[in-house]
């Protein structure tokens, strides 16, 4: 048998990728200085999966941003809009990631959405009628021979040629973008030669789209593309799929005729007994049964009894065993979480991260291969002690959480009345003008920001102290907003470190990591909270902050709240129960804070769900499943308040066609929603539904550095209101400012309120 994992996190266990690269942006460093931090991550990650002996170690898993957009680069998937800088490789990717503006040129970024169901966003590649691709960048063979000069030798892994078109999106003049494959797979064949040429012998290739529900004419494509890649390859293909499984495409996988398939096993476990049923003696299989998208220890136990049933039927020299998936949505290594004050042992035995999966595998090997030993022996013993801790431990349920969960009533799914009744209500009582502006929630974290909840946090100064100088943030931000002109207000959020850990912190069953960071895109890192338990409010969250805000402005300022199904889908979920169940629990916990919120005297609140989407399964027929407690969770956390009060929600980076029926069962007052990288492409879906409630389609990219003009956020305003009823349209930022700098953030925002105006004098509206 051999190892293998899909892909290896790049940030750095003290996330030095994301420092250099954000001090390259800031002119701090200049590119060597930051090719130099890149080539020592990979190197160190390249001799740690040698050293801990990993068989198929991959390349080309490291990025400076996103990997669908490394293969832009190299296939020369480049819009034409970015021509002017193609004399500039790292110039070129970053302006294609979030956009350039500088020395007169003003380009907007390429867009940006979820990898499938999780966390990770990557770029979209655009297509156009009659492209053609060409070997712009060989980053594969650059990463393959950066290794071999290390005396390592890798396995590149390349996302496969119609995964890549089918994550893409086509610009221009409508056209089937599988029609590019042909051109497409000259450039594969281009990079397949150029590895051969150097002693490359295997080659992960991801189809990831092989465990989604195929139509015939692109199965048929699958069969006619690795036809032809065979004939133009020695290489060694090992054909990867995850995040669900094979089912029905398993008999299209075998025909694809590679070295071997890779399955998840732990996302999709009952697809196994397919696979064997069908699979010939020759075939090699490689087995994800080490979770890379959570970071709950391996059951060793379990996955024995997996490999043992795969090796009765085709013998252990046609296994490797594997990670599911890439080991990128998961942290580094356990071994940097030192203050139990944080993690406690209990809990910290029950875990593993990016490295600790790697020995698991490793051990799994040994356990079953050739390599049986006293050290795989005791590491199995200790395992299962480990396991069956987590089983019996106190910490985990609390019966209260698990009665109040089963006797939720219908009723608490419900508002009062239905919308139409409510706008009404609603209108009159808040009386806002004709596109009423607005923003996400979050304002720039600066520095000063940031620094005042450290030392908050390491007790350098006191509780009162520290409310003294968050109220001046707050403050000034009321005073900022109301001096520029927007219509209803945040407070900012400055006292919250992140969306969902802020709440994590507060709420029953959650714990956290001091270095548990996971890339989300780009240099943008997040750090997930730990579910283990039943989850629960114990007092409230926000009132307070709320309230002094609201206290300074006659004008309303929105309650803001992390909704139940983003908190359940960015944080590491237990995975002793249905996920079903711990998102009705935090919905109720949420429910409990919009109640006190109204109470207060909060008149909007807005609970964000940007991850309602993502949490969508990749399989259709799953999906229904999903979408019918979603949204009920949704309406469980939102539907205890009275009519006059409006809810609104907020989501970001996701395609809504296929789920708006969905959407506006969620039954929130006002949606706001990411537009401005797509142009308001997205409100199309919104357009042809007939979406009955209010909408804010976001008017320019916070993603993005560059600074919209007054012209450009008008001209976004007046195509949403060709799909909209204009007294339905709220004007806002695709997204929460915190990542951005203040002068953008002042001059977006002045735009953005400019161009309401004009609007509104177009509408004749005084």
């Amino acid at each position: 048998m051999k190892t293998n994992i899909l892909g290896f996190p790049r940030i750095g266990e003290n996330r030095e990728l994301k420092k250099a690269t954000e001090n390259f942006w800031n002119g701090k460093i200049n590119q060597d200085c930051l090719y130099k931090t890149a080539k020592e991550i990979k190197i160190s990650n390249w001799i740690f999966l040698k050293n801990a002996g990993i068989d198929f170690i991959p390349s080309n898993d490291f990025s400076f941003y996103d990997q669908i957009l490394d293969m832009c680069l190299t296939v020369g998937a480049i819009p034409e809009r970015y021509n002017s800088l193609k004399c500039n490789i790292l110039e070129l990717y970053f302006a294609m990631a979030h956009g350039y503006q500088k020395n007169g040129i003003d380009l907007i970024a390429m867009e940006m959405t979820k990898w499938f169901d999780t966390n990770y966003h990557y770029i979209v590649p655009e297509f156009y009628i009659n492209q053609k691709f060409s070997l712009f960048f060989n980053k594969p063979l650059n990463d393959f021979l950066e290794a071999k000069q290390n005396e390592i030798i890798t396995k590149p892994v390349l996302i496969g040629p119609i995964s890549f078109l089918l994550l893409g999106k086509v610009k221009g003049d409508s056209f089937n973008r599988i029609n590019l494959i042909d051109d497409l797979l000259n450039v594969y064949f281009e990079i397949f030669k150029s590895l051969e040429n150097h002693g490359c012998e295997y080659i992960q290739i991801d189809e990831p789209f092989l465990c989604t529900n195929l139509d015939d004419d692109i199965k048929e494509l699958y069969l006619n593309v690795f036809k032809k890649i065979k004939q133009n390859t020695k290489l060694n293909i090992i054909l990867t799929t995850y995040f669900d499984g094979l089912n029905e495409n398993t008999e299209l996988a075998y025909k694809l005729n590679t070295y071997a398939i890779h399955i998840d096993l732990v996302r999709a476990p009952q697809q196994l007994d397919l696979l064997l049923a069908s699979i010939s003696p020759n075939s090699i299989l490689s087995l994800g049964i080490v979770d890379g998208r959570n970071i709950w220890k391996n059951d060793f136990n379990k996955s024995l009894n997996i490999i043992k049933k795969v090796k009765e039927k085709i013998g252990d020299n046609r296994i490797i065993i594997s990670s599911s998936c890439s080991l990128l949505h998961v942290p580094i290594n356990l071994d940097n979480e030192h203050n139990t004050n944080v993690l406690t042992h209990e809990i910290k035995r029950w875990l593993a991260f990016a490295k600790q999966k790697v020995e698991e595998i490793v051990t799994l090997n040994n356990l079953v291969g050739d390599n049986k030993n006293k050290i795989s022996i005791e590491k199995l013993a200790k395992n299962n002690e480990d396991c069956e801790n987590r089983k019996i431990s106190k910490l985990i349920h609390n019966q209260d959480v698990i009665n109040r969960v089963n006797n939720v009533s219908p009723k608490g799914y419900k508002r009062t009345s239905e919308y139409c009744q409510r706008a009404k209500i609603q209108k009159k009582e808040l009386n806002l003008p004709l596109f009423p502006t607005t923003t996400i929630g979050s304002f720039p974290q600066t520095k000063d920001i940031r620094e005042i909840r450290l030392k908050f946090k390491k007790n350098e100064i006191s509780t009162e102290e520290y409310n003294i100088l968050i109220k001046n943030e707050i403050r000034n931000v009321i005073e900022f907003q109301e001096q520029i002109g927007i219509d209803v207000l945040v407070h900012g959020e400055f006292e919250r470190n992140d969306m969902v850990e802020y709440f994590g912190e507060q709420l029953d069953g959650f714990t956290f990591t001091q270095n548990g960071w996971v890339q989300s895109y780009g240099s943008r890192c997040v750090k997930p909270p730990i579910i283990y338990g039943d989850v629960s409010r114990s007092k409230p969250m926000t009132i307070d902050w709320i309230k002094y805000a609201q206290s300074l402005t006659k004008k309303y300022v929105k309650g803001m709240l992390t909704g139940p199904v983003t908190i359940l889908q960015w944080t590491f979920v237990r995975n002793d129960q249905p996920r079903e169940i711990t998102c009705k629990q935090i919905a109720l916990a949420i429910r409990d804070e919009v109640t006190d919120l109204e109470k207060a005297g909060i008149k909007i609140i807005q609970i964000d769900e940007p991850a309602i989407r993502e949490g969508l399964p990749i399989r259709n027929e799953y999906k229904n499943e999903y979408l019918k407690w979603a949204v009920d969770c949704f309406k469980l956390a939102s539907s205890s308040v009275k009519d006059k009060t409006q809810i609104h929600t907020h989501m970001c980076y996701s395609e809504f066609n296929d789920i708006i029926e969905n959407i506006a069962k969620m039954d929130a007052d006002v949606i706001t929603i990411e537009c401005s990288r797509s142009q308001m492409e997205l409100l199309d879906a919104f357009g042809k539904f007939k979406y009955p409630n209010e909408i804010g389609p976001g008017v320019y990219d916070i993603h993005s550095p560059r600074v919209p003009s007054v012209d450009e956020i008008e001209n976004l305003i007046f195509k949403a209101s060709k799909v909209l009823d204009i007294n339905k349209i709220w004007i806002n930022p695709d997204c929460g400012l915190k990542t951005r700098g203040w002068s953008e953030t002042e001059l977006s925002l002045k735009n953005m309120v400019e161009a309401t105006k004009k609007l509104r004098k177009k509408f004749d509206i005084k």
